[in-house]
């Protein structure tokens, strides 16, 4: 499981996603979950970060899911039309 930082913006984005994409060719699951949960601080380059980690998965063959989104965050990935992309959990499902 990929587990996002607490902080994510333009200044970590680069290297949160070379770390995360590391951890992504070292997963030998066919399915890679990103945990969005501890995010309390981002702007929408965490939403880059986690559309480049969707390409590297499938890149790999592999399933890329995103859980316990952040309120603030699932409606950024629907304001900006990625969210079903990312396969955010349904609306009213047990999310953070």
């Amino acid at each position: 499981m990929l587990v996002l930082p607490a902080e994510l913006t333009h200044v970590q984005a680069r290297a949160c996603a070379h770390m995360l994409g590391q951890a992504i060719r070292a997963e030998s699951s066919s399915e890679v979950v990103a945990d969005v949960s501890a995010l309390t601080r981002f702007d929408s380059s965490a939403l880059a970060v986690l559309l480049e980690c969707r390409r590297e998965a499938r890149a790999m063959g592999k399933q890329f899911t995103v859980r316990s989104w952040p309120v603030r965050l699932r409606d950024l990935a629907v304001l900006y039309g990625v969210a079903d992309l990312l396969t955010p959990v349904p609306t009213g499902a047990a999310a953070a």
